[in-house]
């Protein structure tokens, strides 16, 4: 009867060291020290781990090239493109570069605002040069109603060259079409390519330094946008008045001057 008490408190006792194969949970909560946790991988794990050669590279992660020194910023305003100045600084109440534009809009957008205020600034110098000037072609009046005097081989001439460059900028900043699916494609400008930057620099003004031509770019940026508002105004003006922008200026000087700005002018004519 002793030994049969001894050998089951023996059995009883190593019991205790034998694996189980669940855990109770309720169990552990008994313990006020923490138990370390020993995890036997599966004949699977070592497997599929052995499996796979140590010799295999691992891919390298996406390196973004500077485009011009600019890298695109996600957690920037406008990817960290430049163009802000005090005192408005980073102002977009339209919301055009808002979070959550993707990067092919924002530098689509950029695109359009320097072209646009490249052909401003133009169009600003053409209104009062073209003006005061006069035309190989007799060309006479506000600019608004110059483009209708053209003769049709000048006008003709004028038109392909817009359409010349603008194929060209297309070329250069543009994905070409997949006629396959038009949606890969369409509005989609080259990862490479820096918003305005279609390599036409004849007199040397880029600057090589990041800094620098983000400097140069801002200025660029505030002289078309301040153009664009300045051709906006002359062409309201002209379409109300039908007078030149000199003849405008010479109009209010004689109103502020007391004269009659209508003195001498003939019925029906605008003077």
């Amino acid at each position: 009867m002793m030994k049969f008490a001894i050998f089951s408190a023996t059995i009883g006792a190593t019991a205790a060291f034998a694996p189980t194969s669940s855990y109770s949970a309720t169990k552990s909560t008994l313990y006020s020290t923490p138990t370390e946790e020993v995890t036997i991988p599966s004949v699977t794990e070592e497997s599929s781990t052995s499996d796979i050669p140590a010799d295999i590279p691992q891919p390298a992660s996406a390196v973004i090239k500077p485009i011009n020194g600019w890298v695109p910023d996600e957690s920037l305003p406008c990817y960290g493109l430049p163009g802000a100045v005090v005192p408005t600084g980073y102002f977009d109440p339209l919301g055009f570069a808002q979070s959550g534009i993707t990067l092919n809009e924002i530098k689509r957008n950029r695109e359009a605002e320097v072209m646009h205020g490249r052909v401003a600034m133009i169009a600003c110098l053409g209104y009062i040069v073209g003006e005061q000037f006069p035309s190989p072609f007799g060309i006479t009046g506000p600019a608004n109603d110059q483009l209708q005097q053209m003769p049709a081989i000048p006008f003709v001439m004028l038109s392909s060259t817009i359409a010349a460059v603008e194929i060209r900028r297309a070329s250069i900043g543009w994905k070409e079409p997949d006629f396959g699916d038009w949606s890969k494609t369409l509005w989609k400008l080259r990862d490479n390519y820096y918003p305005g930057d279609v390599g036409f620099d004849p007199l040397g003004l880029k600057p090589t330094n990041a800094k620098d031509f983000a400097n140069m770019q801002t200025k660029e940026l505030q002289n078309g946008r301040l153009a664009m508002i300045g051709w906006a105004g002359m062409c309201s003006q002209e379409l109300v008045n039908h007078r030149t922008i000199m003849g405008t200026i010479e109009f209010y000087q004689k109103v502020f001057a007391g004269v009659n700005p209508y003195e001498g002018c003939g019925d029906g004519v605008i003077c």
